[in-house]
């Protein structure tokens, strides 16, 4: 008489079709999500489960670089006329899966620093990077020197993000970093020019109107009351 082949998985595995109906059973019979152990979204269900479009299960790290300036006229900052506040620029980059503007970023590599992701990212995404010739690059890691400095370098966010790629089982988390240049010369002297996951970059203009992909509105908003700026 045939036998079936007995098969194990020590999943979850993102490749195993198994651990994906093993964990429907488990949820449809016992609701429970004990199968895998601590890596439950700790923000809860999301109506999807296993590792969706992310590369890993449990948190996925990310970092986003807020390069920001004040928005001049002739030398001087630009003032809003309703609330009588200076008006910050920050340079937004068109996800190519989206088609939403967003705050340039991705994800941390293995072992990898965040101060290294942050301008690694930053230069693929909103200064094609990853095709620019010898010189450039070298002219490019020169001007991260002052805009990405250490002292430059100011937390505004760390945690959980509402991502639309979250899942039950895995979901994004970011640290989210303002550099500011405040005259504006560093800043002003980059050749901006879409690359890797991107479509294109601009300069744009910050107020509460902006429609970001995921939580980077938000972002803004706390850089907005960090450098008590128009929003």
């Amino acid at each position: 008489m045939f036998q079936p082949l007995s098969y194990h998985c020590a999943g979850p595995s993102p490749y195993c079709v198994l651990c994906y109906f093993h964990c429907l059973q488990e949820r449809t019979v016992t609701g429970s999500d004990d199968w895998i152990g601590e890596q439950g979204n700790p923000m809860g269900r999301t109506g999807m489960i296993s590792r969706g479009l992310l590369g890993k299960w449990g948190p996925n790290h990310a970092a986003d670089p807020i390069v920001t300036r004040w928005k001049r006229d002739g030398g001087g900052k630009v003032i809003h006329k309703l609330s009588g506040k200076p008006i910050l620029q920050f340079i937004a980059i068109e996800r190519k899966d989206s088609k939403q503007w967003a705050i340039p970023g991705g994800m941390v590599d293995a072992g990898e620093q965040l101060s290294a992701t942050l301008k690694r990212e930053f230069g693929e995404e909103a200064l094609n990077s990853l095709k620019l010739p010898g010189p450039e690059k070298v002219l490019m890691r020169k001007q991260f020197r002052t805009i990405f400095s250490k002292e430059n370098a100011v937390k505004i966010y760390v945690g959980y993000v509402d991502d639309p790629r979250n899942t039950d089982n895995a979901w994004m988390e970011t640290q989210a970093v303002n550099f500011h240049d405040d005259a504006g010369d560093s800043v002003g002297d980059l050749n901006l020019h879409a690359g890797d996951d991107a479509g294109d970059v601009q300069w744009f203009d910050i107020d509460q109107n902006l429609q970001l992909y995921a939580s980077h509105t938000h972002f803004l908003k706390s850089v907005v009351e960090l450098r008590d700026a128009h929003w």
